[in-house]
C-alpha cells in the first residue's frame, strides 16, 4: 500500500536505507540531499519504505505544485524491489490531489509507458568507469584529443581544491551572466549540497590552474553509490581557449578508470552539450519529466504561472560551460 507523508512523518532513516540499497539510488535522492534544495519535501512509501517517491513541493499565489529543484536532475521512484511501468504508474497516481500543477524530473530506471504525453523524455549521458584508462581514451573524438593535447603544451595542471568559491565566481563572472533564473539563494543552496557533500566524503572538487598559478576552470563531482556525477562548472574565456575543461574531465576519467562507478555527465538536450559529452564515449541515457495541469482554465493567472515554473524548471541541466 502506498501512503502518503507529511515532511515531519517521514522516518528518514528509512528513507536513506531505501535509496542505499535501491539499483536505482542517487545521491539526490538522499533525505539530507532533499532537506536542502527543497525544504519540508514530502513524500510517497509503500509498505515499509521497500519504494519510496518524493515530493518537492511548493506553493505560490495559493497554488500548491510540484517542481524540480536547481542541481537535482533526476528523482522519481526508488525501490527496493521490482521496478516496473505498473509500479511507477501506482505512484504517479497516488499524488495528492492538492498539486494541481506538477513538472518533475523522473530516473532512467522509471520508464512509463511508451506514446504517454503525459512524459517527456530527456537526455542524459553516461560513461562507465570500469576499465583501463587506455581503453576509455580510444573512444574519445579527435578534436577532444586535440584539446587534451592544446591544455597540455599550454601548460596547464590539474590540482583537487576544497572551496568551491573560486569555481562559483568564476561561473557567475562568465557564464553565469546568461543564466537568470539562478539567483543568489540558488548559488547559497549550491555552496550547501557541496560543503556537506564534502564532509561526507561525497564530493571532490578540481581546478584547472595556468602557468601564472591562477585557477581559470574548476569542476564539482558528487560521488556516491555507483555513480559520480559532474554537477557544476565554472570556465574562464582563457579555459575556453585552452581546452581546460577538456583537460580536467580527462584528468578525473584518467584517476577514476577501473572503478565501479559510472560518470553521469547530468545532461543535456542541448545538442552541443551533448556532442561534447558523447566525445569522452559517453551513451545517451532517457529519463523523463512528468507532467500534470489541472488548473482551472477560468484562472487567470495560470498561464503566467506555468510560464513561470517552466522558467524555472528550465533547462533539466544547466549549462555551466
Amino acid at each position: 500500500m502506498i501512503k502518503y507523508f507529511n515532511h515531519k512523518d517521514i522516518d528518514k532513516q528509512k528513507w536513506d536505507e531505501c535509496i542505499s540499497k535501491a539499483p536505482d539510488g542517487i545521491i539526490y535522492a538522499y533525505s539530507w540531499y532533499l532537506d536542502i534544495v527543497c525544504p519540508g519535501w514530502e513524500a510517497l512509501v509503500e509498505n515499509d519504505y521497500e519504494k519510496v517517491f518524493p515530493l518537492t513541493a511548493r506553493k505560490k499565489s495559493g497554488i500548491n505544485y510540484l517542481f524540480q529543484p536547481f542541481f537535482t536532475q533526476q528523482l522519481g521512484m526508488f525501490s527496493t524491489t521490482e521496478n516496473g511501468q505498473n509500479e511507477l504508474l501506482n505512484f504517479i497516481q497516488n499524488i495528492p490531489e492538492k498539486y494541481r500543477l506538477v513538472e518533475i524530473n523522473l530516473n532512467t530506471f522509471n520508464k512509463p509507458e511508451s506514446g504517454n504525453p503525459d512524459f517527456i523524455p530527456n537526455l542524459t549521458h553516461e560513461l562507465y568507469l570500469n576499465q583501463p584508462y587506455e581503453s576509455i581514451v580510444r573512444s574519445y573524438s579527435a578534436n577532444l584529443k586535440r584539446n587534451i593535447r592544446q591544455a597540455t603544451n599550454t601548460g596547464l595542471l590539474v590540482q583537487s581544491i576544497s572551496d568551491p568559491e573560486e569555481i562559483i565566481n568564476i561561473f557567475r563572472n562568465n557564464k553565469g551572466k546568461e543564466i537568470m533564473t539562478l539567483k543568489d539563494e540558488d548559488f547559497l543552496t549550491l555552496k550547501k549540497i557541496i560543503h556537506l557533500c564534502i564532509s561526507g566524503n561525497s564530493a571532490f572538487l578540481k581546478a584547472v590552474i595556468n602557468k601564472n598559478g591562477r585557477i581559470i576552470a574548476g569542476a564539482v563531482f558528487l560521488k556516491s553509490l555507483r555513480k559520480m556525477i559532474f554537477l557544476f562548472s565554472g570556465t574562464s574565456r582563457e579555459a575556453k581557449s585552452t581546452g581546460a575543461m577538456s583537460f580536467l574531465i580527462d584528468n578525473v576519467i584518467r584517476e577514476y578508470s577501473q572503478s565501479e562507478l559510472t560518470l553521469d555527465f547530468e545532461g543535456s538536450n542541448d545538442v552541443n552539450l551533448a556532442r561534447f559529452y558523447k566525445s569522452f564515449g559517453a551513451e545517451e541515457r532517457i529519463y523523463y519529466q512528468y507532467r500534470k495541469n489541472e488548473l482551472p482554465l477560468i484562472l487567470s493567472k495560470s498561464i503566467t504561472f506555468i510560464k513561470w515554473i517552466r522558467k524555472q524548471n528550465k533547462p533539466n541541466k544547466i549549462s555551466f560551460l
